[in-house]
């Protein structure tokens, strides 16, 4: 059929308005969120009635890595056995103790909404808000949770950090009254920011190590948190946050202090935001507890262990994410530690080191090791219990990390 020229010149220009129009919101590119700051939880049995018992505010306070213009908040009933209702919730920037800066709070909203509940076994991640954060900027959410059944909490036991709550509705104060300090993160589990797309983030995956037991307390002194301000002070590496997901106690293979990594994998790897890199420091307590030379339990080859380990990393590469071993720090002398299980983190650690399973190796036994007596932590880096570093074993750990393995 031959067009009229009128009706050819309508369409022609019908046309070109159209290639001028944005792009359809099915074709946008999305948002890209990447975690800044992130604590693997476990369950806590509320055997005393203490947690739900009355209307309670949180104030947690946490320390993050990569910046950001806007940023949102995850928030975790996974263990919980009844639902769980927080009734509101804001972000500020915190200022001495449980105080805040005002002229920074933000309130937190959930679909639109001040309060939500959360089913038993589930997480919320909050709407969006506009609220810019620096890299390594101190950050304080504040929780509203009222009175309700809570026969077991979500919360990450060990974090290093003094937290506050106080009676009632008490979000949005400036300061809390008399409060009472805490030192886990109940029910928070992440923040993330939105960030430009090269931006990514990295999993730090482990036991007490990785978790920073035995560093100082509100210095942020883990070896996740000096190796954040390295990637922060590289410019090839400044778009990336670390996420420390160590459990003290954790294991491969077995249940102990929360579920083992292989259970916890999907929940505290993949689901993060903008994860790309995955540093994996475990099994020191597979091995500590079956070679107990008081009390060995949970028994296992290291040929387990070591399947255990390329468990995670083959899980890691189905999602495209890049997996580095880190060695098995000296424990000679720990609590744990026997001639049978120093021969189990000499096996791992060499599979670490040889294996094509991973995409590289961080070796932080070559880098803590005593030069005269190797199978021990070096006077430097060991905090007096020789299985945990302190502060400057932790820093030791962080600056042996060749930063050119988060360029690839």
């Amino acid at each position: 059929m031959k067009l009229r020229p009128g009706v050819f010149a309508l369409l022609t220009l019908a046309l070109f308005c159209l290639s001028c129009l944005p792009q359809n919101a099915n074709n946008a590119p999305a948002d890209h969120w990447v975690g800044t700051w992130a604590a693997a939880p476990i369950p806590m049995p509320n055997t005393e009635g203490i947690f739900g018992a009355a209307d309670t505010t949180y104030r947690e306070i946490v320390h993050i890595s990569l910046g950001g213009p806007r940023l949102r908040i995850v928030l975790s009933n996974e263990f919980g056995l009844d639902p769980l209702t927080i009734n509101a919730a804001s972000i500020a920037l915190p200022s001495t103790g449980s105080a805040i800066d005002p002229t920074s709070a933000t309130p937190l909203t959930f679909g639109g909404r001040p309060s939500i509940t959360i089913p038993a076994g589930a997480l919320v991640v909050s709407d969006p808000a506009n609220l810019k954060l620096a890299p390594f900027a101190d950050v304080t959410v504040s929780l509203f949770v009222p009175a309700q059944p809570m026969r077991q909490i979500t919360h990450h036991s060990y974090a290093d950090q003094t937290s506050y709550t106080a009676p009632g509705n008490v979000v949005s104060a400036k300061v809390f009254e008399s409060p009472t300090k805490i030192a886990n993160w109940p029910f928070l589990k992440g923040i993330d920011v939105m960030a430009d797309s090269k931006a990514a983030s990295i999993v730090a995956f482990g036991d007490s190590i990785t978790d920073g037991v035995l560093s100082t307390r509100n210095a942020n002194a883990r070896w996740p948190d000096d190796l954040a301000r390295r990637l922060q002070a590289n410019k090839k590496t400044e778009n990336l946050g670390v996420l420390n997901q160590g459990i003290g106690g954790n294991r491969i293979l077995h249940d102990g202090t929360g579920p083992n990594a292989l259970a916890r994998f999907d929940r505290d790897v993949l689901a993060q935001a903008g994860v790309k890199y995955l540093i994996i420091m475990e099994s020191i307590n597979d091995i500590g507890h079956a070679q107990d030379p008081v009390n060995p339990f949970d028994v296992v080859p290291v040929e387990d262990i070591i399947v255990g380990l390329g468990q995670l990393a083959t899980r890691a590469h189905t999602h495209g994410i890049k997996v580095y071993g880190a060695t098995l720090t000296p424990y000679v002398g720990a609590k744990y530690a026997s001639p049978a299980g120093e021969a189990m983190r000499q096996a791992v650690n060499k599979w670490i080191r040889t294996t094509d399973q991973l995409d590289g190796v961080i070796d932080f036994d070559k880098a803590t090791q005593d030069p005269v007596h190797p199978s021990v932590l070096a006077p430097a880096a060991d905090s007096g219990d020789h299985l945990h570093p302190a502060d400057a074993g932790y820093k030791i750990m962080a600056d042996s990390i060749d930063l050119s393995l988060f360029t690839k």
